[in-house]
């Protein structure tokens, strides 16, 4: 019983904690952007205890949900993009790098602490993605096919088509 109520004080103050920075960062930002970690890959890490006693899965859907509450723009960056890999200023991806080195300096002459260089490439892919919200066209509009390509010729179509013994239609 009391190692029960030790466990529910650590999940208590935990929630309390999450709830309250979860709260300030959206009221304090109109648009948050966040990366989606592989939390079980990093959890095989020496990072696991902090990952795992972050939370970082409860945390953001809180940062989800109280966005949509508060009216902010929230969006997750997938977790491919390259964000520590890939030089802020010049735009260069330089590689995969394990997790002890900390900065590293680019072929530009740039040289990256790789957190905040990761954290800039993530603001820069979160506001790539929402750059058009406002109702410009991303894409052209469509446009209907000319009248010789659209459906199937008539002259081929039910010659050739069978399944198992069902004449096509």
């Amino acid at each position: 019983v009391k190692v029960a109520r030790a466990h529910a004080r650590v999940a208590d103050s935990r929630r309390d904690w999450q709830h309250k920075l979860s709260t300030r960062i959206i009221r304090d930002n109109q648009a948050v952007y966040v990366e989606d970690l592989c939390v079980t890959g990093l959890a095989r890490t020496r990072l696991a205890k902090s990952v795992h006693d972050a939370g970082w899965a409860s945390f953001t859907a809180m940062l989800e949900y109280k966005a949509a509450r508060y009216g902010r723009a929230f969006r997750r960056i997938g977790r491919f993009v390259p964000t520590s890999q890939t030089c802020s200023t010049c735009g260069r991806l330089d590689g995969p790098k394990p997790l002890s080195v900390r900065s590293w300096t680019c072929p530009c002459g740039a040289v990256h602490d790789r957190d905040v260089n990761a954290a800039i490439n993530i603001l820069a892919a979160g506001r790539a993605e929402s750059l058009n919200a406002c109702g410009a066209q991303v894409r052209p509009a469509p446009v209907p096919a000319p009248r010789r390509e659209a459906g199937i010729h008539p002259h081929t179509a039910c010659s050739t088509r069978s399944v198992e013994g069902i004449s096509a239609l």
